[in-house]
């Protein structure tokens, strides 16, 4: 599929089996996406990256959160919304959730269908952190980046990995002046033993392989020795993105149509159940 082609939602081939996903169907208005799949990263540390957003778990109302505006919940339309507020005068708030202590992957194929927000200083992502982040920490778990969009590149996606002394991206931008935020795309990774790739709408249009020999000379390659949790953001300036300015338009939401983890080779249910095994993190 060329870049910028109306996404649709794909479908796992004969050798592939289904073994986690979230649809975000419900009937509930500003309802809570499900505590058995996610769980939320909190507060306003800037995230090593000096962000401006708090970030808020459900229920909270912890200045900024407030749980009358909840800045991720379910609607009865069929997404996960994810909203960045401005609360005030340099002041922000989102949501950052991630499968954490409740589900964890390694390898397989992991897609999400998303429409992302625009403007100056907003920062959607969808991305993953290695399970061992609570014993070893950042970056020597591992980072694999899915989706990162930044809103002075409206028209460009970023896929990247992070490894204990190497950091590789590279990039998709669309023809004709279109932008991401347009309209929804599937952004996806496949990802084997030493390999990980990221494709953008259909899992043949792969626009970034990586290898363990990308890596500069005495790097880590950190995606092969454990399994991985999902996260889903909206972030609010940083280093990277710049902060917002006079053009950013709040609220900014972001839309999850569905997030799904397929495992190749998987004969059986057993077999798809006992990869997708849920694995905590002890604190």
């Amino acid at each position: 599929m060329r870049a910028g082609a109306q996404a649709v939602p794909t479908a796992p081939t004969g050798k592939e089996t289904l073994v986690w996903s979230d649809e975000f169907n419900g009937n509930v208005r500003r309802g809570q996406p499900d505590p058995a799949k996610w769980t939320y990263d909190t507060g306003s540390s800037g995230w090593g990256n000096k962000e401006l957003e708090t970030y808020c778990a459900w229920g909270s109302n912890a200045s900024p959160c407030t749980a009358e505006q909840p800045s991720a919940y379910l609607l009865g339309d069929g997404y996960l919304h994810i909203v960045a507020r401005k609360m005030g005068d340099g002041v922000y708030s989102s949501a950052r959730l991630k499968t954490q202590s409740l589900h964890g992957f390694l390898y397989g194929r992991i897609e999400a269908r998303i429409r992302i927000p625009v403007g100056q200083g907003i920062w959607p992502a969808f991305w993953m952190l290695g399970d061992s982040i609570a014993a070893v920490g950042w970056p020597a778990c591992g980072e694999l980046d899915i989706m990162e969009n930044i809103g002075k590149t409206p028209s460009t996606v970023y896929g990247s990995i992070h490894a204990p002394g190497g950091d590789l991206t590279k990039s998709l931008t669309l023809p004709d002046s279109q932008t991401l935020g347009e309209a929804f795309h599937v952004y996806g990774m496949i990802w084997s033993p030493g390999r990980v790739q990221f494709y953008f709408d259909n899992p043949s249009n792969v626009y970034a392989r990586y290898t363990p020999a990308d890596l500069p000379k005495g790097a880590i390659w950190p995606f092969d020795t454990g399994k991985f949790f999902i996260l889903l953001n909206v972030a609010v300036g940083g280093n990277w993105p710049g902060n917002p300015d006079s053009s950013t338009k709040f609220p900014q939401e972001m839309l999850v149509d569905y997030v799904r983890v397929y495992a190749e080779g998987q004969d059986s249910p057993k077999a798809a159940a006992e990869h997708s095994s849920v694995r905590e993190i002890l604190h």
